[in-house]
């Protein structure tokens, strides 16, 4: 030791800190993977755990805690007499008094579930139940709560080269899953896999294990998907009735032995356009999942060009319940029915067709019959792109209550001979009940506009429009039509008039807000007419 000054006593200074056990419990070793302890635990800690607790003594005196001081200084010196504090030492507390724990203990497990609830409802169970679960028992408590894990998402986070990192990450979070799915996902109903390569397969064996009301599954990024794990899953999760593949390069075996296990529950399907897009197409036109409900087949990052040829009608046969159709950026060619044949059954409880593109899509007035031709019921049309659909043909459709109307054109309208007349038809067939109208890019007329945005200026008995939202861009709407439209249309909380060559400066922008719509109507009532 070294030595000591005369005059000086050495104090031993105590750490604060705890001594930390050996032994740790698999479920605390995983908090740990979820939640490391670190500033974002800390800050979180500090966030929750600011509490009020009552009752608490005043702080001693500083004459208080110099006393005790004193009297050491005094006997370093030599001195017989013992300075004495000058005041009464703390009574120690006693066993029987109540200690208040904080509201924190207080709230009933039931509140606090449900409070929990509205979190992971924004953010997700992950990471926050893992922190949550950190604060005390009673929080501990609620995160353990089944109902908590309804919805997770899980992705291995790159450590380290694309490689051996992912490797690594991926064999981590597989350790900790062994505790965490059958300790907490026994109520789990949606998961999403991304950035799975190797180890998806222990995963998935994980969750038909334990999961056995899963109804919805992701798989965004994922490799090594074979057909043993996607059969194993199905004929374990009874209640599996999604399969969400976008952005996933699986075979086409393994999708379409999925799909003839599932067979009639398969509810909604969700593929990225590949050469094996034709197959898992074949096993759904053979009627393999008559209750389908929702088809999307859009393009990746691997994009080749190749069209796709639909057969329209062989489709509306083997997916009679279709609800919602979308073939987005994709390059699609119906297949020709051939000459005298009759048109299909239809999609009779279609509710949404989307079709966008961002090029140019050769879709005709003849195709969009052929589609619904027998859809009374569709709400939602996104021909966004498909510059060759009139208005004559979208009048002649049996939907009576069309609420989203798409007709966009862009960045393809100036190499395009565009139709100047027929917007009114549009208008009126459906302003009762059209909420949104996209008119962006159309070379309709100023004239054919006026009459087509006049019916938004009032309706017979004195009922408002539902307009609210309407894009005109690059189109030559007037201003005293869009005057009208603003103040037919209480509701309008969209507007965007920008690239429209008839509209005075300072006004060609897009407008959101109620307090901007109707800044733009007292800019266009007070400005100058122009010429």
């Amino acid at each position: 030791m070294a030595p000591v000054a005369p005059g000086r006593v050495r104090r031993r200074v105590r750490s604060s800190k705890r001594p930390v056990a050996r032994g740790r419990s698999a479920e605390d070793w995983w908090w740990d993977c979820l939640a490391p302890r670190g500033s974002g635990y800390h800050l979180l800690q500090a966030d929750s755990m600011l509490l009020v607790l009552p009752d608490l003594e005043p702080p001693r005196a500083r004459a208080h805690r110099r006393a005790p001081r004193r009297a050491l200084r005094t006997l370093a010196r030599g001195s017989t007499a013992v300075a004495k504090p000058r005041t009464k030492p703390r009574p120690e507390p006693s066993l029987d008094q109540d200690v208040d724990s904080g509201w924190g203990d207080r709230i009933p497990l039931e509140v606090l579930v449900h409070i929990f609830g509205l979190l992971v409802a924004a953010h997700g169970p992950v990471p926050f139940l893992g922190r949550a679960a950190r604060v005390c028992r009673h929080w501990h408590e609620a995160t353990s709560h089944p109902s908590l894990w309804h919805t997770v998402t899980l992705s291995p986070s790159l450590v380290g080269p694309t490689g051996k990192g992912n490797l690594k990450a991926e064999k981590k979070l597989l350790a900790c899953l062994e505790w965490l799915i059958p300790n907490r996902f026994s109520q789990l109903q949606r998961l999403t896999l991304i950035h799975w390569k190797s180890q998806i397969h222990s995963v998935l064996e994980l969750v038909s294990k334990f999961c056995p009301r899963l109804t919805f599954l992701k798989l965004s990024d994922c490799h090594s998907v074979t057909a043993e794990s996607l059969v194993m899953l199905a004929k374990a999760c009874c209640q599996l009735h999604s399969l969400d593949l976008h952005h996933s390069m699986v075979e086409s075996t393994a999708v379409v032995s999925f799909l003839e296990e599932v067979g009639s529950r398969m509810r909604k399907l969700w593929l990225t356009y590949s050469s094996q897009t034709t197959a898992i197409l074949g096993a759904l036109l053979g009627n393999c999942c008559p209750q389908l409900q929702v088809l999307q087949v859009s393009i990746g990052m691997n994009y080749n060009g190749t069209p796709l040829q639909l057969p329209v009608e062989t489709l509306q046969k083997g997916c009679p319940q279709l609800q919602v159709l979308r073939l987005l950026n994709l390059t699609w060619l119906p297949k020709p029915c051939g000459r005298g044949v009759p048109q299909g059954p239809g999609f009779p409880s279609l509710e949404e067709l989307c079709l966008a593109g961002s090029t140019c899509i050769f879709v005709s007035n003849e195709v969009l019959d052929r589609l619904l031709h027998r859809s009374p019921k569709l709400r939602l049309l996104d021909l966004r792109g498909c510059a060759r659909v009139t208005p004559a043909g979208l009048c002649h459709l049996p939907c009576q209550e069309l609420e989203q109307l798409y007709l966009g054109l862009y960045g393809i309208s100036d190499v395009l001979t565009l139709a100047k007349n027929g917007s009114p038809l549009l208008t009126r067939k459906w302003y009762h009940t059209l909420r949104e109208l996209d008119l962006s890019g159309q070379g309709f007329s100023g004239k054919d506009l006026d009459q087509a945005l006049a019916v938004f200026s009032g309706t017979p008995g004195g009922l408002h429009p539902v307009l609210c939202s309407l894009n005109l861009r690059g189109t030559r709407v007037k201003p005293s039509t869009v005057s009208s439209v603003i103040s037919g249309c209480p509701g309008l909380l969209y507007l965007n008039l920008e690239s429209c060559r008839c509209l005075p400066r300072g006004l060609k922008r897009v407008y959101r807000g109620l307090e901007e719509v109707q800044w733009c109507l007292e800019q266009l009532l007070t400005s100058p007419p122009s010429a």
